[in-house]
């Protein structure tokens, strides 16, 4: 099993559409992931709930996996997410990701049928023996109906080879202190929750997972480099300077609230696909209100001179 160093801000792309959402946008897609190393991404993660992977085509998730890690090109990992009813489909896809080139796997199970916790384990088994890159657990009961247990993920990693790192999105930080516990802090854990980023990293993340780094990267990097730092009153400080913003982001959906952002920054990404709209005026107008701009263009110095 290969060692993949993960750690830092992991940053969630948007799938970008045009002709009224019929078609990737693989031109602009290239561009923001571009975009987003350039921003001091540490990881890049196509097609999680951000990347609206549940309303792609079989041929249009290819198509996004297959850009997105070429236009990375190994400058820095990229984990692709996947989250399948099946399997059979599962498996499908971790085979494609590892095949053009994805240096990891984040695994979501999805279910109709609430499954059973031997069930889980095998699914993830049967991911695991199908390919040799490592697999994130992904634990996220409010898009799966599925809650797993940190009992079970350790029990996973403990038993499972390629499963080596969980990204945790439930918002109870007792879960990241209780997967430190079962592990002695061998776990790595990534958290999921935007608004639990200061809390996440206190109790020991490796890194941040967040969709957020497309609209305030000076603000989501500031923040991990001070708490790498171990400097927690500047963290602190900068958390809550975007504490709104990030809020606003989870409540609003991801896709559809990332991508009007990147529109107020003058980057057309398209809309969301349909059932999802777009945010109505009156929700625009309260993005805008936060000065997504203006507060980038004001913090970029202080916070270099600052970690620096």
């Amino acid at each position: 099993m290969p060692n993949l160093n993960l750690h830092g801000i992991i940053a969630y792309p948007v799938t970008p559409f045009k002709d009224g959402g019929e078609t990737i946008d693989t031109d602009t897609l290239s561009q923001l992931i571009e975009q987003l190393i350039e921003n001091g991404s540490h990881a890049i993660a196509p097609l999680g709930s951000t990347g609206e992977s549940a309303y792609l085509s079989d041929a249009e998730w290819e198509e996004v996996a297959f850009v997105s890690i070429h236009q990375v090109a190994k400058r820095v990992p990229t984990v692709v997410g996947i989250s399948e009813l099946t399997t059979h489909n599962a498996i499908r896809r971790a085979k494609f990701a590892q095949q053009v080139g994805s240096d990891a796997v984040m695994v979501l199970p999805i279910s109709y049928w609430k499954l059973s916790e031997r069930e889980i384990f095998q699914h993830y088994a049967a991911i695991a023996q199908a390919i040799s890159i490592p697999i994130m657990v992904y634990n996220n009961p409010a898009t799966s109906g599925i809650d797993l247990s940190p009992e079970l993920i350790a029990r996973m990693v403990k038993e499972i080879d390629n499963v080596t790192m969980v990204k945790e999105s439930t918002g109870d930080i007792q879960r990241m202190h209780r997967l430190y516990e079962l592990s002695d802090g061998t776990i790595p854990f990534y958290n999921g929750s935007n608004p639990l980023a200061l809390e996440a990293f206190a109790a020991g993340a490796s890194g941040w997972c967040t969709a957020a780094h497309n609209l305030i990267p000076e603000f989501t990097t500031a923040l991990y480099e001070f708490a790498l730092k171990g400097d927690f009153f500047e963290a602190r400080r900068i958390f809550y300077q975007q504490l709104p913003l990030l809020k606003f982001i989870l409540k609003g959906g991801l896709p559809t609230t990332i991508k009007a952002g990147l529109q107020l920054l003058g980057i057309k990404a398209g809309t969301p696909r349909l059932p999802m709209l777009p945010l109505d005026e009156t929700e625009v107008r309260q993005l805008d209100s936060m000065h997504i701009n203006t507060t980038r263009q004001r913090t970029v110095s202080h916070f270099t001179k600052q970690i620096g």
